[in-house]
């Protein structure tokens, strides 16, 4: 398909807005992609919508339902290209259509299988006026889960951490409570929510029986992060936190490993790399049951084999105003850097500074 070009700063404005509405789906739409849609006429927003969660009407069907007869003639402004699919919700396209929606300004094509231009080829034959690309970059970041899931076959792996100013995670004892304050605690919790899947390996369960669920009251909607545990023996099953039914639970071991009965757990057997649980085989599994991103508390151990692999694509880095001294855990484990030319150079992308003195870094390895 061709784009049209876009008309004017309005369209932008609308995309942007269409972007904001979109990111109401961040903690409920998963797995499906955020999208948010605007209905314009004659220079007035007439509807608005968002896809809140999966099962549910999209976005356009929200904006249309706002904006009633209103939509004949109008311009629709949709974050990616409208689904012509019967899936659990009638296509979105032929909604626009019936609508009498005479042009469809969108931020991108939506790779899908099931969709992948499609969308854009119903509007066409119908008459409708399609441009594309328009904010694409917004609209990539702000769906990278869904978009690494369909094109790359895998969740987007995001490495959470907080260490001491000295770069440590923990003293040698494994103590490490707490090394930020409340305000960085509070905020991991609302990336916790917008993941998929909270992933840990088993010394971290052993060490800290973490219960890996999100925080953030009853009036915020959530559906509660898969928790996944690599432990390749099965060895952890004794701390017990990470299943107490407040949200899934997923084991994922070796293929030799015994299966309790009576665990209020799931359990996948996964093939071995150098004794652990191939990294690949899980990411790839996640994939497979529809989890865009997954968000990893772990040791240095399981967070450098990450690393290491080239598995991570953004570290978020919780640091606080604390020396811990040479003797205490660090980062990661196992890089093999020996040189300065093996150093491996991350990118910043969003620093936030907390009150306490804590800050937080969002950071991505930079290509090569």
């Amino acid at each position: 398909m061709s784009p049209t070009p876009f008309r004017d700063e309005r369209d932008r404005a609308l995309m942007a807005r269409a972007l904001e509405l979109a990111q109401r789906g961040l903690y409920s739409a998963r797995p499906n992609p955020m999208v948010g849609c605007v209905i314009e006429r004659e220079g007035q927003v007439v509807g608005e919508g968002w896809h809140e969660r999966a099962g549910g009407p999209h976005a356009e069907v929200f904006a249309l339902r706002q904006a009633g007869d209103r939509a004949r003639g109008a311009t629709a402004y949709v974050t990616l290209e409208p689904c012509a699919h019967h899936g659990r919700t009638p296509p979105c396209a032929e909604a626009l259509v019936d609508a009498g929606v005479t042009r469809v300004v969108a931020a991108m094509r939506d790779p899908f299988p099931r969709v992948d231009g499609a969308g854009f080829a119903r509007l066409q034959a119908a008459g409708i006026e399609v441009a594309s690309g328009l904010l694409e970059a917004q609209a990539r970041e702000l769906n990278r889960g869904f978009l690494s899931r369909i094109e790359r076959g895998r969740p987007w792996v995001r490495v959470k951490l907080a260490a001491s100013l000295d770069g440590r995670t923990a003293m040698a004892s494994g103590e490490s409570k707490w090394i930020t304050g409340a305000a960085a605690r509070a905020d991991v919790q609302h990336w916790r929510a917008r993941s998929g899947a909270i992933l840990t390996g088993a010394d971290t369960v052993l060490a800290d029986d973490p219960a890996l669920t999100v925080r953030l009251g009853p009036e915020v909607e959530v559906v509660p992060p898969l928790r996944v545990v690599l432990d390749t023996q099965l060895r952890s099953l004794a701390a017990g936190q990470v299943r107490d039914g407040s949200a899934p639970a997923l084991y994922l071991h070796g293929p030799q490993a015994r299966v309790p009965v009576g665990i209020q757990a799931e359990f996948a057997a996964l093939p071995l790399r150098d004794g652990h649980v191939d990294l690949d085989a899980a990411l790839a599994l996640l994939g497979e049951r529809g989890i865009n991103e997954v968000q990893v508390e772990a040791g240095p151990a399981l967070c450098g084999a990450l690393l290491r692999a080239g598995r991570v694509d953004e570290l978020l880095l919780y640091q606080a105003p604390l020396l811990l001294g040479d003797g205490a855990r660090p980062l990661f484990a196992g890089l093999g850097i020996e040189s300065m030319a093996q150093g491996r150079r991350l990118q910043l992308v969003d620093e936030l500074c907390f009150d306490d003195g804590d800050r937080r870094l969002l950071l991505r390895p930079q290509q090569a």
